[in-house]
């Protein structure tokens, strides 16, 4: 029998089916139908047989996608190394109308590489009888190659007309709008039904602590552990830990919590192989409906097909407050909900929750003059907001290059050093959504209720595509939550663009690291210059100089030169006479690696022989990290000296007369035994702390050139100003 399936969750819904029909692959019956309105699709993916091998070891590890519509609305876990699989995972998606076939899809998962095509086929819901449980068989076929066999996909099915209540649901569908080789985009969108909806119901928390007796999979008999985690499209990945069956990871990370009763968290434990796929070592898989809310468990998960535990912390949390509106509906226009935020984020309030650091409100105006992306000269619009992994959507704006969205989004900000990216993209039903510009704004840039015309950018950031979008943004925060938060890891993303070797980043970031390297080389010409006499005016007041420290030398006297030299760049800013120069080196070598993206998408076919060598394109992936770290590392010493972002260059300044006042009245030793005894019993007061240095953690917030090319602000065509158009429509 059928379960209820309650609509606000609008996916993985359970049920039980019993009548079998055959079908393959039929496509849309002209069936004259009486629409009600919406209906409910329950379709249980029992399992797949003789499905076809994909890898050399003549198995696959198969996964399906079912689509409606050129829309993603499923996607089913990876079974590995089966070419006869057994999912028995349950979806519930609502319909609109039934001359939209189902379209079911396979592919072969391959770790880093394209995913192989295994076969698809259509499921003719205008076939199916209502209310009336239905088992189907699907042979899989391959439009290129008709002839070949490719298995078989088992499904139970029930369709269920829906009236009237459907009408004032809140939709999420998920939605595809960016895909790579390596790794897919996905998002929510918000149906225009309800003029203000949460879009998640809480947080989850999870602190990856560490791994016991893995199963060892390398002839050395250790492993390079890493984890998976996925909940619904969210997922993240852990870092890898070198030879070992016991690893230490001490990572914390949050997922949004989308259905009231929780969900099912599945969690992968891999071990690294350079040079070929990656040796599974097993899997487990966390039941959150089971969890209590607002209390952290402590889980010690066995790995199922596998040897080993995972120890974990998990926390339920309520929800924080994230919502998409109409224009009509702004929260800080209300003086009365205004004052509520204003004092949420007083300075009277720093010890209450340090994670809620501020409030964000976004309002989504309008774009101007975008690019043609369909063949009839027009585009299908939306628009997507993201602050680190919160994600939100507008509504679609149909064949149309100057739309007009007037929505307000809000987010809660949990780092003032976070980016605001804005990317406009569009809509196409039968392929993945067409990118057509992206801003990216520091949310310290931000100047409070202005409206400006923001030009979009490519996608690496480093030069104008056509069009502009009108933004206007608040940001209330609280400057010493903001400050304790820059001291603690920054938070990552959980579905990043994986590396990939290029030639023209490989050239940048040797040249980058170069750079910071003549700094010191240079530095030390300098000081023997002076021991070699070149100049001897310079070599005699050096000389009076290094007496002079050496003799009266205290050790607060390191963090107050340091102190000096932010003051006395500050002070040559203040007095017009900035020596900071735009970079335009970077610039340039930004520009270089664009066009070779574009050959390259261009070109994807023409593999070359780097590609095909998997264990030195990885070795040169390394190298062209190491590079970029080095040179970023140099870049934000930099940056942070020559105030390119001023809040970070006033916390600097306040910590170093901290350092200087400590070192000054506190003897050296007292010092050395505080340090000492903090370090020895941290483990011990807190076993499951995460390890940070909270210098490398401030420094992570401060940008590298590359990213200061990035967030640079593009001057709009004058004939693009909101108060120009004004004029001359009133003129």
């Amino acid at each position: 029998m059928l379960d209820s399936c309650k609509l606000k969750s609008a996916c993985n819904l359970p049920f039980i089916c019993n009548k079998k029909i055959n079908t393959a692959g039929t496509s849309n019956a002209e069936v004259p139908l009486a629409d009600p309105g919406m209906y409910q699709l329950d379709i249980t993916l029992r399992r797949g047989q003789s499905l076809a091998a994909r890898d050399r070891g003549g198995t696959s590890d198969p996964y399906v996608k079912f689509k409606i519509g050129g829309k993603e609305v499923f996607r089913s876990k990876i079974i590995h190394k089966n070419l006869n699989p057994v999912w028995e995972e349950k979806a519930c998606i609502l319909v609109d109308h039934l001359r939209e076939p189902l379209y079911i899809k396979v592919f072969d998962y391959d770790f880093g590489l394209q995913d192989d095509f295994m076969g698809s086929a259509f499921l003719d819901l205008t076939q199916l009888e209502l209310n009336r449980p239905t088992d189907v068989t699907l042979t899989l076929k391959d439009p290129h190659y008709p002839d070949h066999d490719l298995g078989i996909i088992l499904l139970s099915v029930i369709l269920t007309p829906k009236e009237g209540e459907s009408r004032d649901v809140t939709m999420l569908m998920r939605k595809s709008w960016k895909r790579s080789s390596k790794f897919q985009t996905q998002s929510l969108r918000l149906s225009d039904l309800h003029r203000k909806s949460h879009l998640w119901r809480g947080i989850v928390s999870i602190t990856l602590i560490e791994g016991r007796d893995l199963k060892a999979m390398d002839s050395n008999g250790l492993s390079d552990p890493y984890v998976k985690f996925r909940l619904g499209h969210q997922k993240y990945k852990s870092k890898i830990m070198p030879k070992t069956l016991n690893p230490q990871w001490r990572e914390q990370f949050d997922f949004h919590l989308y259905e009231e009763r929780g969900g099912i968290i599945d969690i992968t434990a891999w071990d690294k192989d350079a040079g070929k796929r990656d040796d599974f070592i097993g899997r487990c898989q966390v039941d959150l409906s089971a969890l209590s809310r607002e209390q952290t468990h402590k889980l010690e998960l066995q790995l199922e097909e596998g040897e080993g535990h995972l120890v974990l912390l998990v926390t339920l949390t309520a929800s924080a407050t994230v919502s998409i509106s109409d224009l009509s509906v702004n929260s800080l226009e209300d003086q009365k909900e205004r004052e509520e935020i204003l004092k949420r984020y007083s300075p009277l309030r720093i010890f209450h929750n340090l994670k809620d650091v501020g409030f964000l409100q976004v309002k989504v105006i309008r774009a101007e003059g975008l690019m043609a992306a369909d063949v009839t000269g027009k585009s299908d619009p939306f628009c997507v907001v993201e602050l680190n992994n919160d994600r939100l959507l507008t509504h679609t704006v149909y064949k149309n290059l100057n739309p007009e969205w007037n929505k307000v989004f809000t987010f809660n900000i949990k780092d003032i050093h976070s980016v605001l990216e804005v990317t406009v993209y569009d809509e196409d039903r039968d392929r993945s959504a067409d990118f057509l510009g992206k801003v990216a704004i520091p949310l310290l840039s931000i100047q409070n209720g202005e409206q400006k015309a923001y030009v979009l950018k490519n996608k690496q950031l480093t030069g104008p595509t056509k069009g502009v979008i009108y933004l206007e943004i608040d940001v209330i925060f609280n400057a010493v939550k903001a400050s304790l938060r820059t001291l603690i890891p920054k938070e990552q993303k959980y579905i990043e663009e994986e590396n990939r070797l290029s030639k023209q980043l490989l050239l940048r970031n040797f040249i980058r690291m170069k750079r910071c390297v003549m700094v010191l080389v240079n530095a030390a010409y300098y000081v023997n210059s002076c021991f070699d006499w070149d100049s001897p005016p310079r070599s005699l007041a050096a000389f009076v100089l290094f007496l002079f420290v050496v003799w009266n030398f205290e050790l607060y006297m390191i963090p107050l030169v340091l102190l000096l030299l932010l003051t006395w760049n500050y002070f040559l800013i203040i007095s017009g006479k900035d020596n900071r120069q735009r970079d335009t080196v970077v610039e340039d070598m930004l520009e270089d690696e664009e066009e070779e993206d574009d050959k390259d998408d261009k070109d994807s076919e023409k593999k070359g022989f780097i590609n095909k060598i998997y264990a030195i394109q990885e070795v040169c992936v390394s190298v062209q990290n190491i590079l970029d770290e080095v040179a970023s590392f140099g870049e934000r010493i930099k940056n942070t000296f020559n105030w390119t972002v001023p809040f970070l260059s006033w916390l600097a300044i306040v910590a170093l007369c901290v350092f200087t006042a400590i070192l000054y009245c506190i003897p050296l030793r007292y010092i050395v035994l505080i340090w000492g005894i903090n370090k020895f019993t941290k483990k011990l007061r807190s076993p499951y702390a995460i390890d940070n240095n909270e210098l490398l953690d401030f420094l992570s917030r401060v940008p590298s050139d590359v990213q200061v090319v990035q967030y640079q602000e593009l001057k709009p065509d004058p004939s693009h100003s909101p108060y120009k158009r004004k004029k001359n429509n009133l003129g």
